[in-house]
């Protein structure tokens, strides 16, 4: 029997993009952050659901984007690493939650190469549905301190020189 995977997916930009739905812990309507001093722009602060302090990340920021101002349509999706030993839990706000869909896995096509300019870490690949390509975002990706906390000098050099 071949494999699948489902995905939870969402809209950026007017793009469909797509997460794992095993790391996917739980949506909210947007709600105010605790601000933090001194992060960077696509941080938006943090969230204590249920005892668990989440930082929560503009995706749009974090890719690059224009910023869009909240309203009732934005969602948080709370993302959950599988990793036990060191378990992350991170809220990435998005613009719209669209579908869940399950993929062959044999129907996921590796993203092609974008040279720098795209950071493909987060890429896993892509699927189409009904004459559409969903992004599918790597969740490994998204839930590492590293990757999703880097902050590119070229992009976020906002600092005055002294």
């Amino acid at each position: 029997m071949e494999q699948e995977k489902e995905y939870l997916t969402f809209i950026l930009n007017g793009e469909e993009f797509g997460v794992d739905i095993l790391c996917v812990q739980e949506l909210r309507v947007w709600s105010a952050v605790t601000q933090l001093p001194n992060k960077p722009e696509y941080i938006k602060g943090v969230i204590n659901l249920r005892g668990v302090i989440i930082p929560i990340i503009d995706l749009r920021q974090r890719f690059g984007l224009t910023p869009l101002d909240y309203n009732e349509q934005t969602v948080t999706i709370i993302l959950r690493s599988a990793d036990t030993t060191k378990p992350m839990v991170v809220g990435i706000v998005v613009d719209a939650v669209s579908e869940v869909y399950k993929f062959a896995l044999s129907s996921i096509r590796k993203p092609p190469a974008f040279g720098q300019k795209i950071d493909s870490c987060f890429l896993e690949g892509l699927a189409s549905v009904d004459n559409k390509l969903i992004i599918l975002l790597n969740s490994l990706s998204l839930l590492d301190q590293n990757e999703l906390y880097q902050v590119d000098s070229a992009i976020h050099n906002n600092a005055v020189p002294v």
